[in-house]
């Protein structure tokens, strides 16, 4: 049994597995850049958490969403894509929710249109539980289980293959029962990587997808896709914070070469959709959005024309470039000390948070800047100094010998730019618990003129007894 999608019509533009710019209200209109008022939105909320007690000694770390920026960052994304592909054509943008795995995010994004790509089957219920359509759901994990693909089949959410072995499993789950889920395989164009090798997923070796420089590895791909006419994708992500847009848009073009290639072997027009993953690096060095999606579409454009002329339905998988500026964390300074001569600000933001920052510095820089108790911006002369997080090593450090107004006890040290992979990838050492996470938006009802929602409450102690095997204390016991 075949897929139920499984002839060669074009996907139908007005399926709701495919994302148009709405004509709504003011939030989904181009507003240009926002990084002159991100500033203003920060040090605001920043105020405002002090006011109305989301940061104290009871509670000295927390995480705070711009929902504000993250609408604009939507928009900007759809924006850039819509002004370059042809009219009709069908655009999903699924959020890799790997990024910002909180479901209100997950939630707020379908409201502006996108969807989610998810790789283990906890992402998988966070984008249901947020209530993101299936047909906006991609999965693209490594490593899927025949049961996860069964479930995945059942419900009919886009599946991309990562390997000749799980093209296999999904031949015999197709032929044992119809599904509507569109299916595709992923290629690693073997492009290159970048300067972080973890963020590379297109080198020579990658663990990602089938390597079509590999010997013989092309045909197998061309021959995969004739014999198999209800396999309709390819898909391809060449990498992350790091790639050169360049390379990301060269392992692009390759991926559409390929695509051309199989539909002229096919006389038909067998791969209507190209998934093009994301990895769009952030500059964490200002509140600048730089590189802008726009840039990236039009070097898209420019590199493979072919890619917007309307013959190919076209999924972005975006993360970082999503959510990175619209989030920070404020920190309690519990103590001021010296060193060796160097001020050392003690937080409560250290590795379990900056997880990255603290083991790959020079990779992960984070900017941090200094506020005081009532969540003022600090002003003085500048000093070189360590803020250090709470983890017991030496070198849990989100900043070393960085220039900043003297940090005191009790002032605030507040992380920029992370919004993605800093509040829902927690490295649980010393067992501190996962910090509430908040979004803000302007309100003036609201005290202080910030209204702040729970994205996800703070971990209590008797949650991380629990998870730690709390119910189970005599389970190693014998008698005797």
């Amino acid at each position: 049994m075949t897929p139920a999608d499984s002839d060669d019509r074009p996907r139908s533009p007005d399926s709701d597995q495919w994302h148009r710019s709405p004509d709504g209200d003011d939030r989904h209109r181009s507003r240009g850049s926002d990084h002159q008022d991100r500033r203003t939105r920060r040090e605001q909320a920043v105020r405002s958490a002090v006011r109305q007690g989301l940061i104290s000694p009871e509670e000295p770390v927390a995480g705070l969403l711009d929902v504000t920026g993250i609408r604009r960052s939507a928009t900007a994304l759809r924006e850039a894509f819509a002004e370059l592909t042809a009219p009709g054509t069908p655009v999903l943008h699924a959020f890799a929710v790997k990024a910002t795995a909180l479901v209100p995010v997950l939630r707020l994004l379908a409201e502006e249109g996108l969807g989610c790509e998810v790789a283990s089957p906890g992402e998988l219920a966070l984008a249901r539980a947020a209530g993101v359509p299936v047909s906006r759901t991609v999965l693209d994990s490594p490593a899927k289980t025949p049961a996860e693909l069964r479930e995945a089949l059942a419900l009919g959410i886009t599946v991309n293959a990562d390997n000749p072995q799980e093209l296999a499993r999904i031949d015999a789950l197709v032929r044992s029962a119809p599904t509507g889920s569109p299916l595709g395989l992923r290629v690693n164009p073997q492009v290159g990587g970048g300067t972080i090798d973890a963020m590379s997923t297109a080198t020579a070796t990658s663990k990602f997808g089938v390597a079509l420089l590999d010997e013989g590895a092309r045909d197998w791909v061309v021959r995969a896709f004739l014999d198999r006419p209800w396999l309709t994708r390819l898909h391809a992500h060449v990498g992350s914070q790091g790639i050169p847009l360049e390379r990301m848009a060269a392992g692009v073009r390759a991926t559409y070469e390929l695509a051309e290639e199989i539909n002229a072997a096919a006389g038909r027009r067998q791969i209507d959709t190209l998934d093009i993953g994301g990895g769009l690096p952030v500059n964490f060095g200002s509140d600048e959005d730089t590189p802008a999606f726009a840039t990236y579409a039009r070097l898209l454009r420019d590199t493979v024309p072919g890619l917007f002329d309307g013959r190919y339905g076209l999924v972005t998988e975006f993360g970082r470039s999503l959510l990175a500026k619209n989030g920070l964390v404020i920190a309690r300074v519990e103590y001021a000390k010296t060193a060796g001569g160097r001020p050392i600000a003690v937080t409560h933001a250290g590795a379990q948070l900056a997880t990255r920052t603290v083991f790959a510095p020079g990779s992960w820089p984070i900017r941090v800047e200094a506020y005081d108790a009532e969540g003022r911006p600090k002003s003085g002369p500048a000093v070189a100094q360590d803020v250090a997080g709470p983890c017991c090593f030496a070198g849990d450090l989100v900043a070393e010998n960085r220039s900043l107004p003297l940090f005191e006890a009790g002032d605030l040290a507040v992380l920029l730019d992370t919004g993605a992979y800093y509040f829902t990838n927690h490295y649980a050492y010393n067992s501190f618990a996962r910090p509430a996470v908040h979004g803000f938006t302007a309100d003036p009802a609201a005290p202080q003129g910030v209204r702040f929602s729970v994205a996800r409450p703070s971990q209590t102690v008797e949650e991380i007894v629990a998870e730690s095997g709390g119910g189970q204390r005599d389970a190693f016991i014998t008698e005797g």
